[in-house]
């Protein structure tokens, strides 16, 4: 009985009688992307491109990996929806080419 009590790192139990993972609260804290749309204006060598944004604001893209993996191509003018993160917002990922 005293060594149950002396035990400190069991996993907390589920109704179902499951053990737990703890998860580290790191993983709640990342912060979301910001969607956003734009207009290539240049196409830059390493795939990267200079997108101006509906606000005039121009952005440096690259392609996400799905894009790359499915060899979609952008040429100037191309409309692009993009994910940038709220710390960094000269830099963007372009994850969808519209019509």
């Amino acid at each position: 009985m005293a060594a149950d009590a002396t035990v400190t790192n069991r996993l907390p139990l589920t109704n179902g009688g499951v053990r737990l993972a703890a998860t580290p609260a790191i993983l709640f804290l990342k912060e979301q992307p910001i969607e956003i749309e734009g207009t290539v204006k240049m196409v830059l060598p390493g795939t990267m491109f200079r997108v101006e944004l509906d606000n005039k604001h121009l952005v440096l893209a690259v392609i996400s990996g799905k894009m790359r993996k499915k060899f979609v191509r952008l040429t100037a003018g191309d409309r692009v929806r993009m994910e940038m993160s709220p710390y960094d917002i000269d830099k963007a990922r372009i994850t969808w080419r519209l019509r």
